[in-house]
């Protein structure tokens, strides 16, 4: 895989998954997995597209679940051809949702995959109906874990706040890696 971080990427083609991904667990997975899925049936290269750090901490100081060349790691791991990396501070939290449409646009996604909740630009403006009118956009549903409850970043910050180790390694799902979970151990 090919790691584009804190630089741009220009493609003629692509598909491309988008989100923050932090922690990479299975929700995340799903999204990644479909978007290398659609581009091998297109025939043309996957790219994910993430944020250095991940929006939720460079706004509300949460933590962290996985350093960025972990989630790249992760990242390749899932198949996927690119992956770039937008670090996220002052200067891009202010950009517009108009401008990371623009930003998009330079790697001609013939779709891009998204999870439901997805927002984007200056004050989350933007959503998946905005991105429709440029884009071919497929939303992912939510993952859900044994319990009934959605996987999610949030989610899985709060377990490990509650010493639920254990659930959160198993939302995370990547039994065959350690880094993520001593990475959260330690912490």
């Amino acid at each position: 895989m090919e790691a584009h971080v804190y630089s741009s990427l220009e493609l003629p083609r692509s598909v491309v998954a988008i989100g923050a991904f932090d922690g990479v667990h299975r929700g995340h997975q799903t999204v990644i997995r479909q978007s290398v899925q659609r581009s091998r049936k297109l025939g043309v290269p996957s790219v994910v597209y993430t944020f250095d750090p991940p929006p939720r901490v460079f706004f509300q100081g949460a933590r962290m679940l996985t350093p960025v060349e972990e989630k790249l790691d992760k990242i390749g791991k899932l198949g996927a051809r690119h992956a770039v990396v937008s670090r996220f501070d002052e200067v891009y939290a202010e950009r517009s949702a108009y401008e990371f449409i623009g930003c998009l646009a330079k790697l001609n996604p013939v779709e891009i995959i998204v999870g439901g909740d997805f927002r984007f630009g200056k004050d989350r403006l933007g959503d998946v109906k905005l991105l429709e009118k440029y884009f071919k956009v497929w939303v992912t549903k939510p993952v859900f874990c044994p319990q009934g409850s959605v996987i999610s970043s949030s989610r899985i910050r709060q377990l490990i706040s509650d010493g639920e180790l254990n659930l959160s390694k198993a939302l995370l799902g990547w039994e065959s890696g350690v880094h993520a979970k001593n990475h959260i151990l330690q912490e």
